[in-house]
């Protein structure tokens, strides 16, 4: 009874039922329709979704939520338009109207719904929803009005060649909305294979990973060659499109291609896991995602380095939790000679007992250096869990050092120097330094005293001072003095 012909909708026939009471009527009876299928909305939402909003990430309950308002108030007018027709015995016109709009919007919140799943959450994914929605009710609201033959003629009559191929606005719109609704089917049915895939615990989760990406890479290629015919394209234009990607791999996608096979080779090689400690170029941090193009690797300040495919695969990694999760740390300290060095040690080995430390192996204490001003000892221990952090466990460790070395009397030493002063007289108030004289002066008075001394010139030497009067055989340079005034 709510099946209605295009005629019965056009804004002429919506605009005289409105002119009579039982159009008011109808509108009303509709409008309490949507009043109570939006009050359910919200009770669902408060009652199963308030207290659990996590279920609001998974898809099905999504669409339930979003489903509620438009399937509730179709059938409170079903069951309006079937107390209507019994009651007045003629078929109702506004009913119908409301009825139309109700299933459209259901059509539209699914279709939304599919693309939120499948486009990566976040300001695309929203803004895409939101357009998507927007263009779906402009051309209902097209059809309602009976523009929408007009707007068909006029896309027809944009028209353009390309090569000896006639395309046109409407032509090239039907491409896109094919093209895209296909896309969109395939990525969100990725997006379902991927989520039914990563709950397989039993199977290992680099496996995981490449079958998911697999999946998602043929989905998309299937897509496209799917859509391809759709829009009046010949799939033989592949082949000149397949030799111009070949060019552009063997150029300026070489690295991309390079990033994309290395992903694989990772995964397939599992030596690299979700949640390993790696060192890469003097980075250290965490593996929390491995793509197509990149890892993501958590680093100990919080920041998140993207490190190429290609060079996790022809660089040198250090994966310090490949093997084994534990880690080996140390806390190093001097202390003064004279020290017991046994309870040192003991002392330090007790300071390391800490809770987050394995006690099997547990910590060992040793002395590794005598250094001049110390003796430097030092406490290693094994680490079950190095994804919380060193800084905040060695800090418990020099802490607990400090407060025993202070109770057993334990001296932790400060450096020192000793300086020895030499000709301390010069330093007295009043003693000034002679310049010190460049090269060619001293060669000059070497020359002086060289030839002075052997001409017996007796004022010569008398200028010198008495602690550096030498024979000729023995005076080869002058050095220069301190002299008092």
């Amino acid at each position: 009874m709510l099946i209605f012909a295009h005629d019965q909708m056009s804004f002429a026939a919506f605009y005289a039922a409105m002119k009579t009471g039982a159009g008011l009527t109808e509108f009303a009876i509709g409008t309490v329709c949507l009043s109570v299928g939006g009050w359910l909305s919200r009770l669902s939402l408060r009652r199963w979704f308030a207290p659990h909003p996590e279920h609001l990430e998974q898809f099905w309950p999504y669409v339930g939520l979003r489903l509620v308002l438009p399937v509730a108030a179709q059938g409170l007018l079903v069951l309006s338009a079937m107390v209507w027709v019994l009651a007045l015995g003629h078929k109702p016109h506004v009913l119908v109207a409301f009825a139309a709009m109700l299933f459209w919007m259901a059509a539209i919140r699914m279709f939304t719904a599919m693309i939120r799943e499948a486009l990566p959450r976040g300001r695309i994914g929203r803004t895409t929803e939101s357009f998507v929605s927007a263009m779906l009710w402009l051309a209902f609201m097209t059809w309602v009005i009976g523009l929408d033959g007009i707007a068909l003629g006029w896309m027809h009559s944009v028209s353009f060649t390309v090569g000896k191929t006639q395309f046109d606005l409407a032509m090239v719109l039907s491409a896109m909305l094919w093209a895209g609704a296909i896309m969109i089917a395939a990525l969100w049915f990725s997006r379902l294979i991927e989520k039914r895939v990563m709950r397989l615990e039993r199977i290992d989760l680099n496996l995981r990973l490449v079958i998911v990406k697999l999946s998602r890479t043929v989905l998309v290629v299937v897509a496209v060659l799917t859509s391809l015919p759709i829009v009046g394209i010949d799939l033989t234009v592949l082949s000149f499109f397949g030799g111009a990607l070949g060019v552009g791999l063997g150029f300026g996608m070489q690295k991309i291609a390079s990033n994309y096979v290395s992903g694989f080779i990772i995964l397939l090689e599992r030596s690299i896991r979700i949640g390993d400690r790696l060192m890469v170029d003097g980075r250290v941090g965490y593996v929390t995602r491995i793509t197509t193009r990149f890892v993501v690797l958590k680093c100990l300040d919080g920041t998140d380095a993207l490190v190429p495919n290609d060079v996790m695969v022809s660089n040198t990694v250090v994966n310090q939790s490949y093997s084994d999760r534990q880690m080996w740390s140390c806390v190093s300290i001097d202390v003064a000679f004279g020290t017991d060095l046994e309870l040192a040690l003991k002392l330090m080995v007790q300071a390391a007992s800490q809770p987050r430390i394995l006690p099997s192996p547990g910590p060992t204490a040793y002395i590794t250096l005598f250094g001049p001003n110390g003796i430097s000892l030092q406490v290693g221990f094994w680490v079950p869990d190095p994804e919380n952090g060193f800084l905040l466990l060695q800090s418990d460790i020099y802490l607990a050092i400090w407060r025993l070395f202070s109770e057993n009397q334990i001296k932790v030493p400060l450096p020192q120097s000793e300086i020895t002063v030499l000709n301390a007289s010069a330093l007295a108030p009043g003693s000034v330094q002679t310049p010190v004289p460049t090269a060619d002066s001293a060669e000059d008075a070497a020359t002086a005293v060289s030839s002075g001394a052997a001409m017996g010139d007796a004022s010569c030497l008398a200028s010198c001072p008495p602690d550096r009067q030498t024979n000729s055989s023995t005076a080869s340079r002058v050095v220069p003095t301190q002299r008092a005034v």
